[in-house]
């Protein structure tokens, strides 16, 4: 899956100064790069139980459902403060540039269900952490996560190594 970083563009400076976004709007547009990136993160999964796929907020909505729809399972969106409508849980957590806060349905999520989160991207591992919280508090058992994306340099998976994790493409600089 290594060709797929090709179709991954680096914006400098975004979403502020020193910042190198990486783009995967320019993957998801094209058809058989993005069916090779959902395979991807599915596939490893297939033999498993999964019972949900959950997806954070917002590439992972997209990544997530797809991933979802490959396995045979539901799909559960965890999303920005005041964007669900019934009662929600709440976690907040601490990213490369600031701060953020999650929320999903206090019900989206049975104790004991195995669930896999899927996300586009692993940086400091602030967010995906967020999400872990969530999903065991609520009694899920996070079976794995799936990156799209990993940025080594910036070490989140160390705040992640209680958690099986898999990772399709990976940047060390």
């Amino acid at each position: 899956m290594e060709h797929l970083k090709e179709k991954i563009r680096h914006v400098p400076d975004f979403p502020k100064p020193g910042i190198l976004y990486y783009d995967i709007t320019t993957l998801l547009r094209d058809a058989v790069g993005l069916g090779e990136a959902l395979d991807g993160l599915a596939n490893p999964f297939r033999d498993q139980r999964i019972d949900l796929v959950v997806g954070i907020e917002s590439r992972g909505f997209i990544l997530g459902a797809a991933v979802a729809d490959r396995l045979g399972t539901g799909f559960v969106p965890i999303r920005k403060p005041g964007k669900l409508p019934a009662r929600t849980v709440r976690q907040s957590y601490e990213l490369e540039y600031g701060s953020d806060t999650l929320e999903m349905h206090h019900d989206a999520i049975e104790p004991g269900q195995r669930i896999l989160i899927v996300d586009d991207l692993l940086a400091t591992g602030g967010t995906a952490r967020a999400a872990v919280d969530l999903v065991t508090g609520a009694g899920g058992d996070v079976a794995s996560l799936a990156f799209l994306v990993e940025l080594q340099f910036l070490n989140g998976r160390a705040r992640l190594a209680d958690i099986p994790m898999f990772v399709a493409l990976q940047y060390s600089s």
